[in-house]
């Protein structure tokens, strides 16, 4: 029951939309409330074969990868190893068996697309010509022309031929096929002759003579027949993402993420990875990578910044930008515009995967997924187009989350989400963080440093910045409320100092003084106290020219109530360096 319960909450539970960072709306409550009342009516068939004695056959009949779905354990760490030496024997198994599966589907050409069926406008006439083709009556009065019964009449010595089977044989090989004769007597004795076509199959036993003649033509058939098996079929090449499906050490990992997707069942898991490859062969995925969809203005909405603290590539999402009526229209205004969206999102994912994921033992394979839900749109025209990329999502990018962020999110979606989670996987929820906006900020830095956290989202990192970089660490520092905070910044020579700093929300009194180290030397005021409100820039960087050893003492008063986070950095550059 277990299984059935996380199978029918897959189809709605919120991992099917961390495969690839699509746009997509909060999901509505409906689809789950719906499927609350079945759950009783699932129950009482299990319940009854509860009571029926166990029957020990089927299981010792189950293949090594089913008994790894039933006894590979919830994974709960941050993200499962790909390495093939740390999975479980029963993984294991179902990974050889997986192998074996897969080539054996290369070998007979398995991942090959269906033709397209024929348009059925033009089938229809076809069938009808078709059918029409053997109705028409005037084929017999061709038949009965009165020159061929006058030249039957002719040859009335011709009754010896059935006593001479033989012979019949040699005179019809000279005859044409198309004018073979019958001979047939009728009731009264008199004889007559039809002409009969090729075609037509004799049910009297002057069959034999209309065989022979037909044997020549078979033979040629049966030679060529003979000689297709001959002809060896080269196995089909397969890759995904770059990686093929078999005989590199990256094949495991990809073949890993299938396994997983599919909670190690084989069947399904098989089923999955030939769907794939053949929903790739027919999008076009590899003639996609070299598209230009012009669409330079999403690049607002999902981008690539920076890597989280074990290395994963991090994907932001940004509903608030769709408030842009403009950007909006252009990307869900019309059937042909959601469409390029769509391919758009696809191309965008496969460069990241390709570009930023290693798929070699013990690589960085999965990334980090955050979501802004701030402003984000009511569902609109652009419904259907999340749902179809959420189910392309869902059933061709297994297992590319390693963590997915939920930022910004309103009170109502948090409520849904406590609502829903009692009904979803370990691993779904174990990967996900739903952040309120007062805590957003604290959320990110739990995964990912400030340094590579973009200065919207409450970090440091700028583009083009010419002073940090995200090798540049951030220290984070608790205010108390009502209380003070002094951070020093040595600098033992002449150089030229550098800080940035920020407090999430200011509303705080901030000051700057250089302290020399010699006792007779003068505290130079480098900023005066000032209050900082939350309107001000989010970020404040200074420049201080040390002539003298000393500590730069940068002072932050909290007066609120409430604890802030402050986060500051500092280099020292030469002294010749400009600012």
């Amino acid at each position: 029951m277990a299984e059935e319960t996380q199978t029918k909450v897959a189809a709605v539970e919120p991992e099917v939309d961390v495969k690839a960072a699509v746009i997509e709306a909060p999901p509505p409550p409906a689809p789950e409330a719906t499927e609350d009342p079945k759950k009783p009516a699932a129950e009482e068939p299990e319940k009854q074969a509860e009571k029926a004695p166990p029957a020990p056959a089927p299981e010792d009949k189950k293949t090594e990868g089913e008994k790894a779905a039933a006894v590979v354990p919830k994974s709960t760490s941050f993200e499962e190893s790909n390495v093939v030496g740390d999975l479980q024997d029963l993984e294991k198994k179902a990974l050889d068996e997986l192998k074996q599966l897969v080539q054996a589907a290369l070998v007979n050409n398995d991942f090959t697309p269906p033709p397209p069926p024929p348009p059925p406008a033009a089938a229809a006439p076809k069938e009808e010509a078709k059918a029409e083709e053997p109705i028409p009556p005037p084929a017999k009065p061709e038949s009965e022309e009165p020159p061929k019964l006058v030249e039957a009449e002719e040859e009335p010595l011709k009754p010896a031929e059935p006593e001479e089977p033989p012979k019949p044989v040699v005179v019809e090989e000279t005859r044409p096929p198309t004018e073979e004769k019958a001979v047939v007597v009728d009731e009264d004795g008199a004889k007559t002759v039809e002409a009969i076509e090729e075609t037509v199959v004799p049910i009297a036993p002057p069959a034999t003579e209309e065989v022979t003649p037909a044997a020549p033509a078979a033979e040629p058939e049966k030679e060529a027949s003979a000689e297709a098996p001959t002809v060896a079929v080269a196995p089909e090449e397969v890759f995904i993402w770059g990686v093929p499906l078999v005989g590199d050490e990256t094949s495991d990992t990809v073949l890993l993420k299938f396994l997983r997707a599919r909670e190690f069942k084989l069947k399904e898991t098989m089923t999955m990875i030939k769907n794939a490859v053949i929903w790739r062969k027919q999008f076009g995925i590899d003639a996609l990578l070299e598209e230009d969809l012009g669409l330079p203005e999403m690049d607002k909405v999902v981008f690539m910044h920076g890597f989280d603290k074990e290395g994963h590539p991090v994907c932001y999402n940004v509903y608030g930008e769709f408030q842009n009526k403009e950007l909006y229209a252009k990307a869900f205004g019309d059937e042909e515009k959601r469409r390029r969206f769509l391919k758009w999102r696809i191309q965008y994912l496969e460069k990241g995967i390709r570009s930023l994921l290693d798929f070699t033992p013990g690589g960085v394979c999965s990334m980090v997924q955050v979501t802004d839900l701030k402003n984000s749109p009511k569902l609109g025209k652009h419904r259907q187009a999340t749902r179809q990329a959420l189910t392309i999502l869902q059933d061709n990018y297994p297992e590319f989350i390693a963590k997915k962020v939920f930022i910004n999110v309103p009170w109502w979606y948090l409520a849904f989400n406590r609502m829903i989670s009692p009904f979803l996987t370990q691993r779904t929820t174990s990967k996900f963080v739903f952040a309120g906006p007062s805590k957003s900020a604290e959320s990110l830095f739990r995964y990912i440093a400030p340094e590579q956290v973009p200065v919207q989202y409450g970090g440091l990192s700028k583009d083009n910045d010419p002073d940090f970089t995200s090798a540049d660490a951030v220290t984070e520092v608790t205010i108390k409320p009502s209380s003070k905070q002094a951070v020093e910044i040595p600098v033992s020579e002449t150089c030229l100092l550098v800080w940035e700093l920020r407090v999430l929300g200011w509303e705080v009194i901030y000051g700057t003084e250089f302290v020399p180290s010699a006792e007779d030397g003068y505290t130079v005021i480098v900023q005066k106290m000032r209050k900082l409100a939350a309107t001000d820039e989010p970020v404040m960087k200074a420049f201080f020219r040390v002539g003298e050893p000393g500590k730069v003492v940068l002072t932050i008063d909290n007066p609120t109530s409430k604890k802030k986070k402050l986060l500051y950095r500092s280099k020292a550059k030469s002294s010749t360096e400009s600012i």
